[in-house]
């Protein structure tokens, strides 16, 4: 117990209140380190993808929201979290930043988590037209 009590005291000690801790520093976690905003820029109220729908359609919204800017790619890296709520934001934070080099690679691996979205979402006219068939139960009905 007191070889124990001897190695968590050390272990308290050279903790450094946060500071310089591996992992947890601006550098670390800021996708695009090295860039500012325009001076005087005030970025978009950016319409929320929250994993739900579809995740071509949220990247045309957003691109269509970077008007003076969106030809930057790292700007466009940089302010895409913007975007994100909920469970599409916990996927990004998860994300170490320093495997995306560029646009194509994240918005690469943003499409491959949220695609399925697009397999399964239907479109309005499909809900429209649906109707029970005779030989269907309700719960069957409900379900497809």
């Amino acid at each position: 117990m007191t070889k124990e009590l001897k190695k968590l005291s050390r272990r308290v000690r050279s903790v450094k209140g946060g500071k310089g801790i591996e992992g947890l520093n601006y550098e670390d976690l800021c996708i695009q380190t090295d860039v500012e905003l325009p001076e005087g820029y005030k970025p978009p109220k950016f319409e929320m993808f929250d994993s739900t729908g579809d995740p071509k359609a949220h990247l045309r919204t957003y691109y269509d929201k970077l008007v003076g800017v969106g030809k930057n790619e790292q700007i466009r890296m940089k302010l895409f979290m913007r975007s994100l709520t909920g469970d599409a934001l916990s996927w990004y934070i998860s994300q170490n930043p320093k495997k995306w080099s560029n646009w194509v690679s994240m918005v690469s691996d943003f499409m491959d988590k949220f695609s399925f979205n697009m397999e399964y979402a239907p479109n309005v006219f499909y809900i429209q037209n649906l109707k029970k068939k005779p030989t269907e139960t309700f719960p069957e009905y409900a379900t497809y």
